[in-house]
C-alpha cells in the first residue's frame, strides 16, 4: 500500500516530534546528564515512534475498508495489516 503524506499526516507529525526528542536524547548523552532524565526522554521517543506505527497501521486499514465499501479489491489483505499490526507490539 502506497503512504501518501496528506493520508499519514498524524504520523509524520509523531516523527518529527519523536526525531527532536531523539536529538534531545543524542544531546543529553553527549553532555553527560543524568542517566534517569535520559531514559524518561528515551521511553518518550520511543512511545511517540509507537504510536506512530499504529497511527499508520490504523490508516491502512481505513484504506482498506473504505476499498471493500467500494467493491474494490484493497491493497493488503486482513493479515497482512494483521501482520504488521503485530510487528509493532
Amino acid at each position: 500500500m502506497e503512504l501518501k503524506p496528506e493520508t499519514v499526516k498524524d504520523a509524520l507529525t509523531r516523527l518529527r516530534r519523536a526525531q527532536g526528542q531523539l536529538n534531545g536524547v543524542i544531546s543529553m548523552i553527549e553532555e553527560g546528564e543524568d542517566c534517569a532524565d535520559v531514559l524518561r526522554q528515551l521511553a518518550a521517543v520511543s512511545k511517540a515512534l509507537d504510536r506512530a506505527g499504529f497511527t499508520t497501521v490504523a490508516t491502512g486499514m481505513r484504506h482498506c475498508d473504505a476499498a471493500r465499501e467500494r467493491g474494490e479489491e484493497p491493497p493488503m489483505t486482513e493479515t497482512e495489516l494483521e501482520r504488521l499490526f503485530l510487528a509493532l507490539a
